[in-house]
């Protein structure tokens, strides 16, 4: 197991009294991790009883399937219930990606899949897409709306702390969620693998669970 997980049950090991009952597990999500950094935690909670403490956020660099083992055995070791697990990963160039998803699936977790890749996502807070376009050419257009927002340093970077904030910009939440429903339409109405629907993304789902919380 990497040193991220032997850290997790670590922690679930020690703690005699866990408090968490209930949460949301994030794997490989890391622009995420900022939308729970920026929960208020004094409002009440939602129709699913989840309190912001209640939320857990873990990263795991891996292959689509091995999130699945690491998932896996996050659950299985730790001494908290998990009601709610999200697995959150891109395609990228990954051949499983279809067989990771439906083995999430199998288990119960949710699946918040893009189709290249997160920035995808992003992209629709600014503006609506259905081109198929590498990840590396969706990188250079949040380049481009970045430069022209004057958007942290003018360009786009993967690891701003407050990446939530910023493509929030003129409600860029609330049009990423209405642009991705209109993309994912068609793909809702089944014969579609994820692999084949490009670009696509199902991270609106886990937003709209989380947005209740939001500031």
């Amino acid at each position: 197991m990497g040193t991220k997980l032997e850290r997790t049950v670590e922690i679930s090991a020690t703690t005699p009294k866990p408090e968490f009952t209930s949460l949301y597990h994030l794997i490989n999500a890391e622009m995420l991790t900022q939308c729970h950094k920026e929960l208020d935690g004094k409002k009440a909670v939602g129709i699913d009883k989840v309190t912001k403490a209640e939320y857990d956020v873990h990263g795991e660099g891996c292959s689509t399937t091995r999130l699945v083992e690491v998932a896996d055995q996050i659950i299985k070791d730790a001494k908290i219930i998990y009601q709610n697990v999200w697995i959150v990963f891109d395609k990228d160039d990954f051949d499983d990606f279809d067989q990771a998803i439906q083995e999430d699936i199998n288990r119960g977790y949710n699946v918040a899949w893009s189709n290249q890749s997160f920035e995808y996502w992003l992209y629709l807070h600014f503006y609506y897409s259905d081109t198929a376009l590498h990840r590396h050419q969706w990188n250079a257009k949040l380049d481009e709306i970045f430069k022209k927002n004057n958007l942290g340093n003018g360009t786009y970077q993967k690891n701003y702390d407050d990446i939530y904030s910023l493509a929030d910009i003129y409600g860029g939440v609330n049009a990423a969620i209405k642009h991705s429903k209109c993309r994912m339409a068609e793909f809702e109405k089944g014969g579609y693998k994820p692999s084949e629907y490009d670009p696509g993304t199902m991270v609106y789902k886990l937003v709209e669970s989380l947005e209740e919380y939001l500031e």
